[in-house]
């Protein structure tokens, strides 16, 4: 399904392009990657577009589309990948596919793609399979570590609490902005599901300040 889908959607990108745009896109991600210049709303339009009556993909059609996406250099396509995923993360199954998408994370990685990974693919793949992320809590790329934090993000009265508390407690000490704003993340957003056992995790909890900040937000 891989070539039919992107001799769809590469017309319907490219008639799109916007260059004066593209440069605004590009800038706001500090010019680590190329855009061509379209708006979230529209990316979505196109792509229903180019998936129309497309047959049922499969687990490895999928891996295949995500991969060619990820070869492009325009960030709009691995946008498309990552929402297509998402879509249909039940077909990807349970661990087999885990580490095609690890190599997605790690590729090309920023927060825009790596997040809807984190807590809408790889969360919903490793929901009966928790602590295969105990590994990726310790992980030396950031990106991983991060996704091992938010992968429970929208689990919430179903959230692993102990394993929650844990991985915030194990990373507490990085230095690295984006695992800090995870870890306030996470547990701003479990606050929603028990407040008072995030209030206690961290009143006894020598959390970054950016991290304490973010997970008492709304409390």
């Amino acid at each position: 399904m891989t070539e039919p889908v992107l001799d769809r959607l590469t017309p319907l990108f490219e008639a799109d392009r916007d260059p004066e745009r593209a440069a605004g896109m590009r800038a706001y991600m500090r010019d680590q990657f190329e855009f061509l210049g379209i708006a979230s709303p529209r990316q979505r339009a196109l792509a229903r577009q180019a998936t129309a009556g497309a047959a049922k993909p499969t687990r490895d059609g999928l891996i295949a589309l995500a991969d060619a996406c990820w070869a492009r250099p325009e960030r709009e396509y691995q946008y498309f990948a990552c929402d297509y995923l998402r879509r249909h993360v039940a077909v990807l199954g349970g661990l087999d596919a885990l580490p095609a998408v690890r190599r997605l994370i790690t590729t090309k990685p920023w927060w825009d793609t790596v997040d809807l990974l984190a807590a809408r693919v790889v969360g919903p793949m490793v929901s009966q399979h928790g602590g295969v992320m105990d590994a990726w809590i310790d992980d030396d790329n950031l990106w991983v570590v991060r996704t091992a934090l938010l992968h429970q993000l929208f689990y919430k009265r179903d959230t692993d609490a102990d394993r929650l508390f844990d991985y915030c407690a194990r990373q507490k000490g990085h230095t690295d902005f984006f695992v800090r704003k995870a870890i306030g993340w996470a547990l701003r957003e479990y606050a929603k599901t028990d407040p008072a056992a995030v209030r206690a995790f961290v009143a006894a909890t020598d959390l970054s300040g950016l991290s304490r900040r973010e997970a008492l937000k709304n409390l």
